[in-house]
C-alpha cells in the first residue's frame, strides 16, 4: 500500500525534518514536496532529501497565475508519485496527522474504516500558550494545549484535509479536498469524519468543514500548529499565504489561539519519530543545513524588529491572552446571522 503526503513549501526548513519523521513514522510512503522562493535553504534541504531517498522535490519558481500552491497542486496532478498513489493527502508543513486507532498508523486507520473512500480529518487548532521565542525543538512537544473536542466557533476551526483513496473516483488535487468528480462514482463513494461517521452530501464534492459542536476526532486528527511561538508567527506574516491574499493577523491568530486542553496524544509516535528524526540528522549535509535554516529565521526575525509594523504586531501578541472558547448560546449569536445570510443569498440566486 502506497500512502502519498503532497506538500508546499517556502522557508520551512526549520520545521521539515520532524514533519517528515512524523509522517513516515504515521506510515506515509512517499511525499511529493514542492518550494518556492526559499531565503533558509529550505529547498537545498529537499535537494538532499531526495538524493538520500527520502523524497521527491521539485522546485516551483513561478510565475504563478493562481499563487505557488496551486501551480504546484496542478504539476502533483501529473507526477508519476500522485498516479501510482493508493492514498493522498495534501497537507502543510505545520499540520501532523495524528491517528488515535490502533498502532496511531495509516494502516490501523484503515483497518477502522475498511470501506472508507475519502476520511476527513478535521483540523485540531494548537495554541500558542504564552511561548515567545522561536526554539529549535520539536514543535509537536513545545506546543500541546489545544482547542477543546467540542467548539461551536470559528467554523474554520472544523476545517478538514482529505485522506483519500486514489481510484480515480476524483481527478484533480484540492487544497482541502480532492476535485473534480467522476458523477457516475459519487453515489457508491463512503465517506468519514475523524470519528467515523458516515459523511454525504456535499461533503462528497465540495464541502471543506466539518460539521461543528461536536468531537470530529474519535479515530484521528490533524494537529494543526498554526501558530508557533511569537517570533516564528511574525515571520510568517512576513512570508505571506501561500495559496491566496491577505495578511496573517490578529483576527488570524485570536481564531486560532485556543489553549483550553492538554493533547499529548501525538506523543505515542514520539519514540518512533525521534528515531527517524536522529537518522535525518546523521546525515552531516542535512545537519548543517538544518542549523543554517535555524540560524536563518532567528536573524530573520531580528530584522523584521527594525519594523515597527512588526513590533507592533509582537506587542499585540504579547498583549493577547488565549482565546475563549465559545458556548453554544454564544456562537449561536454568530450563526443567527450566518444562516440567514445564507438564506438570503439563495433567494438572490
Amino acid at each position: 500500500m502506497r500512502f502519498l503526503a503532497v506538500t508546499s513549501m517556502r522557508n520551512e526548513g526549520a520545521f521539515l525534518l520532524e514533519w517528515l519523521a512524523h509522517h513516515r513514522a504515521t506510515g506515509f510512503t512517499d511525499f511529493l514536496v514542492f518550494s518556492n522562493d526559499c531565503d533558509d535553504g529550505t529547498d537545498a534541504m529537499l535537494d538532499r532529501l531526495a538524493a538520500l531517498g527520502w523524497l521527491s522535490h521539485v522546485r516551483n519558481p513561478g510565475p504563478w497565475d493562481e499563487g505557488p500552491q496551486w501551480a504546484a497542486l496542478k504539476a502533483a496532478d501529473r507526477h508519476p508519485l500522485v498516479r501510482a498513489a493508493d492514498w493522498i493527502l495534501v497537507c502543510d508543513v505545520d499540520e501532523f496527522v495524528n491517528i488515535h486507532a490502533g498502532d496511531h498508523t495509516l494502516p490501523a486507520l484503515l483497518a477502522a474504516l475498511p470501506e472508507a473512500s475519502a476520511i476527513a480529518l478535521t483540523w485540531r487548532f494548537f495554541g500558542n500558550a504564552g511561548v515567545v521565542r522561536y526554539q529549535d525543538r520539536p514543535v509537536t512537544e513545545t506546543f500541546t494545549r489545544a482547542a477543546p473536542a467540542v467548539l461551536n466557533w470559528p467554523w474554520r476551526a472544523a476545517m478538514f484535509k482529505t485522506l483519500f483513496r486514489n481510484d480515480g473516483s476524483y481527478r484533480k488535487l484540492g487544497v482541502h479536498r480532492p476535485r473534480s468528480p467522476d458523477r457516475d462514482r459519487l453515489a457508491a463513494l463512503r465517506w468519514h469524519d475523524g470519528s467515523g461517521r458516515r459523511l454525504s452530501g456535499s461533503f462528497l464534492n465540495q464541502r471543506v468543514f466539518s460539521d461543528y459542536g461536536q468531537d470530529n476526532f474519535g479515530l484521528v486528527q490533524l494537529n494543526h500548529y498554526a501558530l508557533g511561538a511569537m517570533e516564528s508567527f511574525v515571520v510568517k506574516r512576513d512570508r505571506g499565504r501561500a495559496n491566496r491574499g491577505g495578511d496573517f493577523d490578529m483576527g488570524y491568530w485570536i481564531e486560532r489561539n485556543f489553549c483550553d486542553v492538554e493533547d499529548r496524544s501525538i506523543q505515542a509516535l514520539a519514540p518512533a519519530r525521534a528515531a527517524l528524526q536522529a537518522e535525518l540528522m546523521d546525515d552531516p549535509e542535512l545537519s548543517r543545513l538544518h542549523a543554517r535554516a535555524v540560524a536563518w529565521r532567528h536573524a530573520r526575525f531580528a530584522a523584521l524588529m527594525e519594523r515597527e509594523s512588526a513590533r507592533a504586531l509582537l506587542g499585540q501578541l504579547l498583549m493577547a491572552p488565549p482565546s475563549r472558547a465559545l458556548s453554544a448560546e454564544a456562537a449561536e449569536v454568530v450563526l443567527t446571522h450566518a444562516r440567514r445570510a445564507a438564506a438570503r443569498r439563495k433567494t438572490t440566486d
